[in-house]
């Protein structure tokens, strides 16, 4: 039993000892032990002994206004140019009996049959101008009448939408028939087919939508940092991904006027000349712009701290002792950014270890610089 307690003894004192020779460890702390924070120093600030900044890689630097260029690239899908899209509309009620396209991506040449349309009132207006055409040789108020008559059809037929060819050609029938063969009235690929054959269509409803492919829109998103350096009719370089080796000058034709409120992207929107039809919808492309001699306060962007709220950069108050300043960030470029915020010339901004500092203020204090804070 005395064996038992003696060991029992000896692993409590054991114990003792390490509790009492266990320390924090940090990798900016000095292997005298760990730096205490002064007791009077604001919520802000941190104070670092040479060693400290030493280890953390800290340096500072004043900054100032400078002349940056900003070099962006952004990437967008080509679309069909929607102010190009033409639509093929029934002029009259009736059923589709044929349709000569029924898919999207074929191309209508301008004259080209579109569909063929069984309708009773165009049936009813042939048949008008057909009596009043027989009618023109009879003598005395019979023949004045027909003539009227016969105006009065042609322009029904024409208002449906017939052609002056096809109406000519009802002088020379037996019988009038109640299906009528439309053609489209200009060229160009069908980006949508609106019917089917068999189905019912109203007056004015669309049959097919021709796009002209000859240019395309480029549409991509930016971050609404970057909107003030963009304008309409800013030039952009614009490459594909499938075509590495093509390369083409485009201009911003329209910048959205709202901003996306969830995700703080603004649309912009290239006119991209499509000449050979090479390039087709849906391809993906890459607008670089260029913007030269921005002025602006540029620093590290590895500089700035960012938080869920805020974001915060670390300047040097006095030889030692750093404190966090909340900025308002811009534009980003060759791994500068922008700080729109007004900083005190005479500050030294914290330009490489900024992290570090931050780590050792989350070690010492227990909590992050700007925490509960918000821009």
């Amino acid at each position: 039993m005395k064996n038992i307690k003696n060991i029992g003894i000896l692993l409590l004192l054991f114990a003792v000892f390490i509790c009492c020779n266990t320390k924090k460890t940090n990798p900016l702390a000095p292997e005298g032990g760990t730096k205490t924070e002064p007791e009077n120093s604001a919520s802000n600030e941190i104070s670092l002994s040479k060693q400290q900044i030493q280890l953390g890689n800290i340096s500072t630097q004043t900054i100032s206004e400078t002349k940056s260029s900003l070099d962006q690239s952004y990437t967008g899908v080509l679309t069909i140019d929607q102010e190009k899209i033409k639509t093929v509309s029934s002029r009259v009620m009736g059923r589709i009996e044929k349709l000569y396209f029924k898919t999207a991506g074929d191309y209508v040449a301008k004259n080209a049959p579109v569909y063929v349309l069984y309708s009773e009132d165009i049936a009813v207006a042939k048949q008008d101008y057909l009596l009043a055409y027989k009618q023109l040789s009879m003598p005395g108020d019979f023949g004045k009448n027909a003539q009227n008559m016969l105006a009065s059809a042609k322009q029904k037929l024409l208002f449906y939408g017939l052609s002056n060819a096809q109406i000519e050609s009802i002088k020379s029938v037996a019988a009038v028939s109640p299906y009528t063969t439309f053609y489209s009235p200009f060229s160009g690929t069908i980006s949508e087919v609106l019917v089917i054959e068999g189905s019912y269509v109203m007056e004015g409803s669309a049959v097919i939508k021709l796009a002209n492919l000859n240019s395309l829109w480029l549409e991509t998103q930016v971050n609404v940092n970057y909107s003030k350096t963009i304008s309409i009719g800013q030039n952009s370089k614009v490459s594909f991904a499938d075509y590495p080796d093509k390369t083409i000058n485009a201009r911003i034709s329209f910048i959205n006027p709202e901003i996306n409120p969830d995700t703080r992207l603004l649309l912009i929107r290239m006119e991209i000349p499509n000449p050979n039809l090479l390039l087709k919808p849906g391809m993906q492309a890459i607008a670089q712009l260029s913007q030269a001699n921005q002025k602006g306060l540029f620093i590290p962007t590895d500089a700035v701290i960012w938080e869920q709220n805020a974001s915060y950069i670390w300047v040097e108050k006095r030889p030692g002792v750093f404190e966090n300043l909340m900025v308002e960030t811009g534009v980003e470029t060759n791994g500068m950014i922008e700080i729109k915020s007004a900083i005190n010339p005479a500050k030294k901004v914290v330009i490489t270890g900024a992290y570090a500092i931050n780590s050792e203020y989350i070690f010492q204090k227990g909590s992050d610089p700007m925490a509960g804070m918000k821009m």
